[in-house]
């Protein structure tokens, strides 16, 4: 019963007692110097930023920004606010002040906190709402401007497993982001399923690169770890060229990455063999990459063979995932342990109870809500087909499919023809209006670092030889880099924008 699944709160104060002497934190700074907090040094951080929260009015149930790249004072917030009952804002904090001014309207945040370097944009943001912004440092380890008097976590009547505990806006990818209602025991179901799905331990140590706002670093990650009493190195921020060798550094042994992280990883890393001192055994990957790519990152890692796995904010954790043993490269696997996932008329649907299991709705917007179910299910949106042992592979967003003179065309596959010519790094293909077709699909090219440009050329003819006539991109345009959110999705809605008279 709902009322009965735990809370993100008791989960933590419970493994932070139960293992206060054990790692839980490594942080690399900017410059290099690492910071580490056990377990229990680090619940001592959030129970004094608790009160420190308490003394600037915060209350169970109160909404907080944070605009903060990846960084202790998000993690010690994050907590925090766990602890008293509150929910966090997750801002992108790079995003413009428009768009993180109606973020702050839509959400009712009455704190916030960013780095000094962007408090003259946050505070433009939060004018008309006049919210109060508190600035610090994203290198500061000691939180002095974040504590107060410490507060216990009996101090106040626990938050039940309903309690609103975040607020995630969704990518963007093809139309304005929705926000995500996430509740305590969404995060705490996220950690139990992704930890036993990655046969995470107390001794080993998770990776994160990816943005602290996101999903990923927060379920798939720290939730995750939590959930076992495992340990987490935070990096700032992704750097390509060093990913392997910091990730030998901290022996870490659990790695989170979407495709495109990888892809960036194989053009700046030379070819070589592993670190020697390399522990990773286990990488979760999001989005398809090529076979070759796939075998490239796999022997980068020692030989690990990455999991591809497949979830959205909304299904709180990874629904589908491939399997430890014999993993499949071009699959985003079958339903994970404690998920109920199926296919309706070509489309992934998602089982489970809101609020617990799924997300507990769109802020302010039942509409958006009820659409997004049918029949008790949760619609992703997304298209996939199941091959006879069970495997789900991707076929594409509901708007992956091209009318062509009334042809079903598939970008998806487009896609993957693009991405296995030799100077291809990376394809993304959109429609446009045709008068005669009525759609006709253009394909966005990026090439491989250093290749001749010549050397894309035949483009036409590698697509004329392995494509049906209505599948061919009726042009190639080249580009430096393809629109992307933070964690790497393309912004295809953008790419069509160009493509506008």
């Amino acid at each position: 019963m709902a009322s009965e699944a735990p809370t993100f709160a008791a989960r933590w104060s419970a493994t932070a007692a139960g293992r206060p002497h054990a790692p839980f934190l490594i942080w690399e700074g900017p410059d290099g110097e690492v910071t580490r907090w056990t377990y229990g040094e680090f619940d001592a951080l959030v129970a004094r930023v608790a009160g420190g929260l308490t003394a600037r009015g915060v209350r169970p149930g109160d909404r907080v920004g944070i605009a903060l790249r990846n960084c202790p004072a998000y993690v010690a917030l994050w907590l925090a606010l766990v602890r008293l009952g509150a929910a966090m804002v997750c801002h992108d904090p790079s995003a413009g002040v428009p768009e993180l001014a109606a973020q702050l309207r839509r959400t009712g945040a009455r704190l916030g906190f960013c780095a000094p370097s962007r408090a003259a944009d946050y505070r433009a943001a939060a004018r008309d709402s006049g919210m109060a912004v508190v600035e610090v440092g994203e290198d500061d380890t000691a939180l002095a401007v974040l504590s107060g008097r410490p507060a216990a976590f009996g101090d106040a009547p626990p938050p039940g497993p309903y309690d609103l505990a975040g607020l995630m806006f969704t990518s963007g990818t093809t139309a304005a982001p929705k926000c995500v209602m996430v509740t305590q025991a969404n995060y705490a179901f996220a950690g139990d399923v992704m930890a036993a799905a990655a046969g995470l331990g107390a001794n080993d140590r998770q990776f994160v690169v990816l943005p602290m706002f996101h999903a990923n670093a927060q379920y798939y990650s720290f939730a995750a770890a939590i959930a076992v009493g495992a340990s987490v190195v935070l990096l700032p921020a992704f750097s390509a060229s060093r990913f392997v060798a910091r990730a030998a550094r901290h022996q870490v042994t659990h790695v989170s990455l979407f495709a495109a992280p990888i892809r960036m990883i194989l053009a700046r890393t030379p070819p070589r063999e592993p670190a020697p001192d390399l522990r990773v055994r286990h990488c979760w990957y999001a989005q398809n990459v090529t076979d070759e790519q796939y075998e490239r990152f796999a022997a980068l890692l020692g030989g690990c063979r990455p999991r591809q796995l497949y979830g959205m904010t909304e299904t709180i954790p990874a629904v589908l995932s491939n399997p430890v043993a014999a993993p499949v490269p071009g699959s985003m696997g079958r339903p994970t342990p404690g998920c109920v996932v199926a296919v309706h008329d070509g489309e992934i649907v998602v089982g489970g109870e809101p609020g617990v299991s799924l997300f507990a709705g769109y802020l302010d917007d039942p509409t958006a809500t009820a659409a997004a179910y049918r029949d008790g299910w949760f619609v992703t949106g997304d298209r996939a087909r199941v091959d006879p042992d069970g495997h789900f592979h991707f076929a594409g967003r509901r708007g992956d499919v091209l009318k062509v003179a009334g042809e079903n065309v598939s970008i998806v596959e487009i896609e993957a023809v693009l991405a296995e010519h030799p100077a291809v790094l990376e394809a993304a293909v959109v429609g446009v209006p045709d008068e005669m077709r009525d759609e006709v699909p253009v394909a966005f090219v990026v090439a491989v670092p250093g290749v001749d440009p010549a050397a894309l050329d035949d483009l036409a003819e590698w697509c004329a030889a392995r494509l049906a006539k209505a599948k061919r991109p009726v042009r190639f345009e080249r580009v430096a880099e393809l629109p992307r959110t933070s964690v790497g999705k393309i912004r295809k809605f953008l790419l069509t924008e160009r493509t506008s008279p």
